[in-house]
């Protein structure tokens, strides 16, 4: 996508959204509070769920964490430009129904007109970053709730590492389980990204046996207030009829590992999406850096599983 630079006056002229990577930098930099101009005037679906029941979100939260590795490149996700335009084919594809995003990606693509008419989930703690040797302190450095509800977005979801040797679990769990009933109060969707994780060598790792998984949704389901608006966002992992008949809450699977072999996750996606809690996939490498780099493909393939 081309990035001829317009005149200023050209860039604040009123128009339905930015229609290059220089002029979102170009406003963001002349009138920032054109993002909150655009996120009221934003068209918002009428039902968080479309009529089948299912939902098709793209992730692109991971980079906020610092995991920027993609099909074993280290450096695959270091262009924002490259990866707003993976993101762009991704959402206009049909049967995509939104974004799990931080701030920064979402408002990106609010101001390019890739949001209208979409579900958006916003990622709220990012502060574990990957491979720190603080990696398990999930804190919230993403969005609160105030500017989830100022936003009017649809959901927000927390990433809720759970690891029994490390005393600051405690703590995430204290602030997910006060965030959770906040949400809720605000008719807003929590969606938890539970794990049994542990440091091996150094190194945190999430247990994706079943048990483990188990264990996690337990947990994490009895967090807040009220569990009205609570939904998880789960791995496929074996025995996933087994996992899901741990809770009766919606659930959105995970999109997996991107470095494995496109057609052995497609068939654990068929097989989980048969489940009847499970309401749809969230993918984000995956389906943004497959190995053939047809992001078109990848997307259309997922959303006939789902829709």
């Amino acid at each position: 996508m081309s990035d001829t630079v317009l005149s200023p006056a050209d860039v604040l002229a009123p128009s339905p959204a930015c229609r290059t990577y220089a002029e979102v930098t170009e406003l963001r930099s002349r009138e920032p509070e054109a993002i909150g101009r655009a996120l009221a005037a934003r068209r918002r679906r009428k039902a968080f769920l479309p009529e089948d029941g299912r939902l098709m979100l793209v992730a692109a939260d991971h980079p906020a964490r610092g995991a920027l590795a993609a099909q074993g490149r280290a450096t695959a996700m270091y262009s924002r430009t490259e990866m707003l335009d993976r993101l762009r084919t991704a959402l206009a594809r049909p049967g995509v129904d939104g974004l799990l995003a931080t701030a920064d990606v979402a408002e990106d693509l609010l101001l390019l007109g890739a949001l209208e008419d979409k579900v958006v989930v916003a990622s709220m703690n990012r502060g574990g970053l990957a491979g720190a040797t603080f990696e398990l302190d999930d804190r919230m450095t993403g969005y609160d709730v105030a500017g989830v509800v100022e936003a009017r977005f649809d959901a927000a979801k927390m990433l809720n590492r759970i690891d029994l040797d490390d005393p600051g679990t405690v703590t995430m769990l204290e602030t997910a389980g006060r965030v959770v009933s906040e949400l809720a109060r605000a008719g807003i969707v929590a969606m938890l990204e539970p794990f049994m994780s542990r440091r091996v060598e150094g190194r945190v790792t999430n247990d994706l046996s079943p048990e483990a998984v188990i264990k996690s949704v337990h947990i994490a389901q009895g967090l807040g207030a009220t569990s009205a608006y609570t939904w998880l966002k789960l791995p496929v992992v074996a025995e996933m009829e087994r996992v899901m008949d741990a809770t009766t809450l919606p659930t959105l699977l995970l999109g997996g590992d991107p470095s494995r072999r496109p057609e052995e996750t497609y068939a654990s996606w068929r097989s989980a999406l048969a489940l009847p809690a499970v309401r749809g996939l969230v993918v984000g490498r995956t389906l943004l850096y497959p190995p053939d780099d047809d992001v078109t493909a990848a997307v259309d393939t997922a959303v006939a599983l789902v829709h």
